[in-house]
């Protein structure tokens, strides 16, 4: 990716969530038993693409999110490929014990959309900003988390999604965010990309972060600082080969998620780096703080989420290392 593209207003902006729709619509007519079921948010999942296309294998249960998956659960038991969206709020916020036990504990392949996960939920405010997803599903036996960083590799996710036999889940943004891959960008579950190569820092980025991390990377060239970034659209199964030998390159690591540090990305990395490889590293994402209503940029800069975040807390770690060296 060149630096000259990363400047926000030479970027076509787009939801995730329309990503994750167009990627369903294809999915549909790809396989026959790929099935929609929504909680009475079919076009704010963006699942009307679906669900206009094929109205007899989309089905509409209301607000029940605990039935939503549930329903999902017995779908794939009887062979469909069901799709089931609502707000990460609400699922898995809501129905988390329902997904453990009737998907996961029988092995389903049902695939559950949170939508308006994040920040970019903006004047929602904290009660729909979704931040602990990524550590509730991460915990639970059998189950698939990713995070893709735009809408073009939502799509890609969604069919990937498709053909996978495990329980997944995908968080989606509500608002429009850079897009920064192609349709030549690769994309395959439980693998982590290098995005951009370095020897003086990972930047380890998943999600709408890994734009902020590029942005990061490119200021920190300037300070003559060679930062790799690591985009990580899955958290779970965790490509730990790319994320070791990135961090044996470098030997410093600043992680960034838009989701709270503690079970999330920054979690996941300093487990393996802990069992692995111990290298000194920080987490950039939310730091076990719930949201505030607000403009989406408001909210990456009040939180410290920004790409002069993540700059920052590289250059802190180089200096602190340098201070140890001497």
């Amino acid at each position: 990716m060149n630096d000259m593209h990363l400047a926000r207003s030479a970027l076509t902006t787009e939801p995730i969530r329309r990503g994750f729709g167009l990627g369903l619509l294809e999915a549909g007519k790809r396989w026959d038993n790929v099935v929609g079921v929504c909680a009475d948010l079919t076009e704010s999942t963006n699942m009307h693409f679906f669900a206009e296309a094929y109205p007899e294998r989309f089905v509409q249960v209301g607000v029940a999110e605990q039935n939503l998956v549930t329903v999902g659960s017995g779908l794939a038991a009887m062979g469909k490929i069901p799709f089931v969206s609502s707000y990460a709020a609400f699922s898995p916020g809501r129905n988390w014990e329902q997904i453990r036990t009737t998907i996961c504990l029988n092995d389903q392949p049902v695939k559950i959309i949170g939508s308006h996960a994040g920040l970019y939920t903006g004047a929602d405010g904290a009660t729909h900003q979704m931040l602990e997803d990524l550590a509730l599903m991460r915990v639970i036996p059998n189950m698939v988390v990713l995070a893709p960083c735009d809408s073009i590799e939502a799509a890609k996710a969604t069919l990937a999604m498709a053909a996978d036999k495990r329980p997944n889940y995908m968080r989606v943004t509500r608002e429009a965010t850079p897009v920064i891959t192609s349709g030549q960008t690769p994309f395959e579950i439980g693998k982590a990309y290098i995005f951009r190569p370095g020897a003086d820092v990972s930047l380890i980025a998943t999600g709408t972060m890994t734009y902020q991390a590029m942005v990061a990377a490119a200021a920190l060239a300037k300070d003559g600082i060679h930062a790799e970034v690591v985009h990580v659209p899955t958290l779970k199964p965790l490509d730990a080969k790319t994320i070791l030998e990135s961090a044996q390159r470098t030997r410093h690591v600043v992680t960034a998620e838009e989701a709270q540090i503690i079970g999330g990305l920054g979690g996941a990395v300093a487990e393996i780096l802990g069992e692995n490889l111990p290298t000194p590293m920080i987490r950039v994402g939310m730091q076990d703080r719930f949201g505030e209503s607000g403009h989406p940029e408001e909210l990456l800069k009040h939180f410290g989420l920004t790409a002069q975040h993540i700059a920052m807390a590289a250059h802190r770690l180089l200096m602190d290392h340098s201070k140890h060296k001497h």
